[in-house]
């Protein structure tokens, strides 16, 4: 092989482990400096190359990213799934190839557009299409939007920017200073630093300002119960009375507790099922003054399954009874999991498509606060706590509290867990709310409005985390205006860039010679 072909081997050998170090930079590794060094590498490489080539650069960079970063939803396919080895492995594989045509589309079109100009490529369009496929990503099929860069920035110097973007201004100012660290050094110019400079300044200038004030005359005592049940286990028969005897006898311990939160359908019966413990459990809470709050499945008279998290005790609506309960409905359902996407067609295909409770319906997409015992509560439950605008357009300026109860079991003891609690901290810094998540075996925690986890209880335990927690008062910019910042900021750059290119484009045909076309 010549050298030059010995190059691009190296280039493409290159662009997998370059993925890979960027899974580093999320928890539970939290090297966060390692995602602006592997979106250097991968910039540099995109460097100079063909549509095809880019293309395939970026589709590597993926691979690596996404093979090492959500290769641990196997466990749940290979533990719960019921399915072969081999056929739980190619679903994993198929999933981790659709997200890495994401990052291929992404090095194919930073070469189609602005080829030869680098200043385009890396610090206008670059980051603007990077932007941009990743709200596509987070939205085409309901929505994927696991490993954003941003999620990695939860202890950087970027973090700052998050009560004012969001994630997603936190991801372009990655891919923006990378963009421009890669243009300062492969073309040997000082300006584009300039542009490092400003981001750092300015989340430097955010991470000072205060946007939401801690109320403490407001704090609330929680019981949050970590019931450590096996999922293997948890919905036979048999099991049902020892759960719901579990979590009572855990929750007799903590009467007393403002609020008492049970995980994700820590109830394993559907709500119509069990009227009587619920009222008694009602009862119970209203006497000695606190609030339960649960995960628990149900189907209405209309035979439609929902996940719904339900208000025992003191609450705004009075005594329980199934016609007169405050609940709030998953909205953003788990595709296969609890909705079968083409289900009319997939379903006569394949058994695997017809798992029991995998038809459910959805919520409201904004739907009331939750009111327990005298406070607001914004809920999302598990997987739609990775949704930033859903859970957004749910907080209002009476907000005390975000809730997310989750069962992060399916997923054993992988790195998944950890990663669900990192998107949760970044809901609390972006809209400057504590946030209390309550889980079955791991991770319970509290985090407080800076995104910071003050209290948690280790994963596989039965334990209850018992804490004062101070809600805050105020909203951030991004809890008032969402993405609408970054909107103008991309139609800002695609203008900037057109008007450059026209520019450019004058000036090459003003720079042209004259042709005589008399001789």
């Amino acid at each position: 092989m010549t050298k030059k072909s010995l190059m691009k081997l190296g280039q493409l050998l290159l662009a997998v482990p370059a993925g890979a170090l960027a899974t580093l930079s999320f928890a539970p590794y939290n090297y966060w400096y390692l995602a602006p060094v592997s979106l250097f590498i991968l910039f540099a490489l995109l460097q100079q190359q063909s549509i095809k080539r880019s293309g395939l650069i970026g589709f590597l960079w993926g691979l690596g990213l996404f093979g090492s970063g959500i290769s641990w939803v196997h466990v749940s396919i290979a533990n719960f799934g019921g399915m072969p080895w081999l056929a739980g492995w190619s679903l994993v594989a198929l999933l981790i190839a659709y997200l890495a045509l994401y990052p291929a589309i992404f090095g194919a079109l930073f070469n189609k557009f602005n080829v030869g100009r680098p200043f385009h490529q890396l610090m206008l369009s670059g980051p603007v299409l990077w932007l941009l496929l990743d709200w596509i990503r987070g939205w085409l099929m309901t929505g994927f939007p696991w490993l954003w860069m941003g999620y990695s920035q939860i202890d950087s110097p970027y973090s700052g920017l998050a009560p004012i973007f969001g994630v997603e201004g936190i991801t372009l100012a990655l891919v923006l200073t990378s963009g421009a660290l890669v243009a300062a050094c492969y073309y040997r110019n000082w300006r584009p630093l300039l542009v490092v400079a400003l981001v750092f300044s300015l989340s430097l200038l955010a991470d000072n300002k205060q946007w939401v004030k801690p109320n403490p005359d407001k704090a609330v005592d929680v019981a949050m119960i970590q019931g450590n049940v096996p999922q293997e286990i948890k919905w036979l028969p048999s099991q049902r009375w020892p759960t719901l005897m579990k979590y009572t006898d855990l929750t007799r311990e903590n009467w007393g507790a403002d609020l008492i939160i049970w995980p994700e359908a820590a109830i394993p019966a559907l709500e119509t099922q069990i009227p009587a413990f619920l009222m008694n459990l009602d009862a119970a809470a209203r006497n000695n003054h606190s609030t339960v709050i649960t995960g628990i499945l149900d189907q209405n008279e209309k035979g439609e399954f929902y996940n719904n998290i339900l208000t025992l005790g003191v609450n705004a609506v009075g005594p329980y009874t199934y016609d007169h309960a405050e609940r709030y409905s998953k909205h953003h359902l788990l595709p296969f999991g609890e909705f079968v996407p083409f289900g009319d067609l997939l379903r006569p295909i394949a058994p695997l498509f017809n798992l029991p409770m995998s038809s459910f319906s959805r919520g409201g997409y904004v739907q009331p606060n939750l009111e327990a015992n005298g406070y607001s509560l914004a809920p999302a439950l598990c997987y739609e706590v990775a949704f930033s605008e859903q859970v957004r357009r749910n907080v209002d300026i009476n907000t005390d509290f975000l809730l997310t109860l989750s069962n992060d079991t399916w997923f054993g003891k992988s790195i998944g867990p950890f990663q669900h609690m990192e998107i949760a901290q970044m809901r609390s810094l972006e809209l400057g709310k504590p946030l209390l998540r309550a889980t079955n075996s791991g991770l319970t925690g509290v985090v407080d409005y800076t995104g910071k986890i003050t209290a948690q209880i280790p994963q596989f335990e039965t334990g209850v985390l018992r804490t004062k927690v101070i809600p805050t008062d105020g909203m951030t910019p991004y809890a008032s205006l969402g993405s609408w910042p970054l909107y103008v900021y991309v139609l800002w750059a695609l203008t900037l860039s057109w008007i450059l290119h026209r520019r450019q484009a004058g000036r090459f045909r003003d720079q042209q010679p004259e042709i005589d076309y008399h001789n």
